[in-house]
């Protein structure tokens, strides 16, 4: 295929998108016309999780469980692959591809584990996956083309994308193809810079689709999963939610970083960079309309609420022995030295309080700052966010959400740019709070 003549999407799946034999035959069907495309899948759902635990097994020494693990995985997929084809040449040379993935694992077991190998097996299951989907195709008579991923998704020195290299390497072996439409590639998984199989943690596939849709200048990106697109609500908490048809760029980055499980949020950057339309999607709806995210939205209403749970709120009142700017430049030193994440910031006279959903290095962050403040901690805390249009000049909007919360109490409100407001609570009352969200005038 020639990228420098017709754009291409990116269609990524994730695991319960592909998570049986009628969803895999599914999938394909969804793949199968001739508009140019790369799919990226994850694995079958539950087999990361799985993977996982063998990898934590091996790493305690835990044989027998880790053995026993490893053969109640390899025999689903056995089963999947014995159910999957209606040929014995394709069956065959799906379990014959199982079974090579299977005997990787079972060579850890009993030997030295470590890092490098803990990668290797987590990536077991993105290679599955794509070769169960590719060998379907064929078999139905669909011509596609199976990409290595690993051979150009890399990262560099300091574990970022190395979007030279992935630019360069995707493009190449892509335009190498020139008469094939349709491309399967894994998601996920990926290189290091020292060129060992890694990954780009969970979620990666949707940050693996839009790595690669910004690198090939994609027509558009496409998340697909099993829910109609981005909703406004929770709708594991409150029952009475609705897609939201169009988000800008901003606002699905803060709603995918404060809780919005659909969306990854390193997806959406990569887009954003190269104005790539993102769009949700529906496997099990196919006809659906989804969620469009793109530079431009709906104007002049909220759009959704998000939550982020396993919140830590801290806050740190000056005893000023030592000048407010020099506390100031303590504090976030710390933090940055330990690389420990800070979500929300409030700042007054002698007081700042801030959250992190990171405790590690708290201890020893916060131990330095213990002779220049006084200092309190509350574990168990919840971020809700809500976003949308809230610029200045929708005077009633801000107010509207404040007072739907009156009933809740909170500890902390952060006011972000004009699309967005945070409040910090008790875990206990987040549902409160998101219900209360829901029933208000805040969406009219």
């Amino acid at each position: 295929m020639d990228l420098d003549q017709e754009k291409m999407k990116i269609m990524k799946f994730g695991g319960t998108s592909v998570g049986s034999v009628d969803m895999i035959k599914h999938v394909a069907r969804l793949i199968s016309n001739e508009e140019p495309k790369l799919v990226v899948l994850s694995a079958m759902s539950g087999t990361t999780n799985a993977l996982a635990e063998i990898a934590a097994k091996l790493t305690r020494g835990d044989v027998s469980g880790a053995t026993g693990d490893i053969e109640n995985l390899e025999n689903r997929y056995m089963e999947v692959a014995a159910n999957l084809y209606f040929s014995e040449g394709s069956a065959g040379k799906a379990k014959k591809h199982i079974l090579d993935s299977f005997s990787i694992l079972k060579g850890f077991v009993g030997h030295t584990f470590t890092y490098v190998e803990e990668k290797i097996v987590l990536a077991q299951g993105e290679l599955i996956s794509t070769m169960l989907l590719h060998l379907y195709l064929t078999e139905t008579g669909v011509h596609s083309t199976l990409l290595p991923a690993l051979d150009f998704m890399r990262t560099d020195k300091n574990g970022e994308p190395d979007m030279r290299f992935i630019h360069k390497n995707v493009r190449q072996t892509i335009n190498s193809y020139p008469h094939n439409r349709i491309f399967i590639t894994q998601g996920y998984i990926c290189r290091n810079a020292s060129g060992e199989i890694d990954n780009l943690q969970r979620g990666g596939s949707d940050y693996t689709a839009s790595l690669l849709g910004a690198a090939l200048n994609a027509s558009e990106i496409q998340i697909w999963t099993d829910i109609d697109g981005l909703h406004n609500n929770d709708p594991r908490i409150v029952s009475s939610t609705m897609p939201v048809r169009r988000l800008t760029f901003d606002e699905a980055s803060k709603l995918a970083h404060f809780g919005a499980k659909i969306l990854h949020p390193t997806c959406i950057l990569p887009a954003k960079q190269k104005n790539i339309p993102v769009r949700l999607l529906n496997t099990m709806d196919p006809s659906a309309p989804g969620t469009l995210i793109s530079n431009s939205a709906d104007t002049g209403r909220v759009k959704a609420v998000a939550a982020k749970d396993g919140v830590t709120h801290i806050k740190i009142r000056s005893l000023h022995k030592i000048p407010g700017y020099q506390l100031l430049d303590k504090i976030f030193h710390g933090f940055a030295r330990t690389h420990t994440p800070v979500d929300l910031v409030a700042i007054s006279d002698n007081e700042i309080s801030l959250t992190t959903d990171t405790r590690e290095y708290l201890p020893e962050i916060l131990g330095e700052l213990a002779p220049y403040a006084d200092i309190s901690v509350e574990d168990g805390m919840v971020i809700v966010c809500v976003v949308g249009d809230l610029i200045q000049s929708n005077k009633g909007f801000k107010h509207r959400i404040v007072d739907s919360l009156k009933g809740v109490p909170v500890r902390m409100i952060s006011y972000g740019d004009n699309c967005d407001v945070s409040f910090v609570m008790h875990q206990k009352d987040k549902k409160k709070a998101l219900e209360a969200l829901s029933s208000s005038s805040v969406f009219q």
